[in-house]
């Protein structure tokens, strides 16, 4: 068996009915894994799941609010119910609010600190709250890997999305230190990563970057010339990463973020 496979393993991925969501499922049933598929649509989560099942693969819709603490324990049940253990999350879900973004006229000493709080709730508590759920369940197995879904914005500042880059920031913090809580509790039995993914075309953020034509909005140019690959990323260049931090082949790391932007943050812009 290949150390990258996930035979055998069960996996949770909130966020599982969003754009990434759809690759990180994907990724993870194509290496043999049993995917929870966890999000509020329902009919995505089903048809995903279907789509999983027909190429012979096992996949679960579960149906929650990552903020619901009932919702998420009944996921949890639901899951080992099926497939008798959880190995496995990917904490996928998140993202920014209107109340949290500043735009360039804002006064900036005049937030709305509502929305921004809202928006680091989102982030940071949407991936606290499924890890002391689905972490307990990876605890009593003995085994498993944990990934959370950091941002560029958590490193650099990027305009607007102020409420988005704390609560991302916050998270690579998460990160690092239940990184250094879990080895001294499990060894290397149990890990914690991250995923630094760069730009990416979704829902959320396709009206900021792309006009109705398809072309680039200015902000969306920028980033391109930004970019030494001078494109945004597919969804599905972030599938070999996750295999590999899900999996055996990352057995030594632990507490890592690691960076996908093709080149975005290591370039000067010169």
């Amino acid at each position: 068996m290949s150390i990258f496979s996930l035979e055998n393993k069960s996996i949770i991925v909130t966020g599982g009915t969003g754009i990434l969501g759809k690759a990180f499922v994907e990724a993870i049933a194509a290496e043999g894994g049993n995917v929870g598929i966890l999000g509020r649509n329902k009919v995505v989560a089903e048809e995903r799941a279907h789509e999983i099942f027909n190429v012979g693969g096992n996949a679960l819709p579960l149906i929650a609010d990552i903020s619901k603490e009932d919702e998420l324990l009944t996921a949890k049940e639901l899951m080992i119910e099926k497939f008798g253990k959880i190995d496995g999350l990917v904490n996928g879900a998140g993202g920014n609010i209107p109340e949290a973004v500043v735009e360039s006229d804002d006064d900036i000493f005049s937030l709305d600190i509502n929305g921004i709080d809202s928006a680091v709730k989102l982030n940071l508590s949407g991936t606290i709250l499924p890890t002391q759920i689905f972490g307990r369940a990876i605890a009593q197995n003995k085994s498993g890997s944990i990934v959370n879904i950091s941002s560029l914005s958590s490193d650099r500042a990027l305009t607007k999305v102020l409420g988005y880059s704390l609560g991302k920031a916050a998270i690579d913090s998460y990160t690092k230190w239940m990184a250094v809580e879990l080895a001294n509790r499990y060894g290397d039995n149990i890990r914690m990563n991250a995923i630094m993914p760069g730009f990416f075309l979704t829902e959320q953020n396709r009206k900021l970057l792309t006009n109705a034509d398809g072309t680039y909005t200015e902000r969306g140019s920028l980033i391109i010339q930004h970019t030494p690959f001078k494109r945004m990323g597919d969804a599905n260049e972030l599938k070999g990463v996750l295999v590999w931090l899900l999996s055996d082949a990352s057995k030594f790391v632990n507490g890592t973020i690691v960076t996908v932007d093709g080149g975005f943050s290591a370039f000067s812009g010169v």
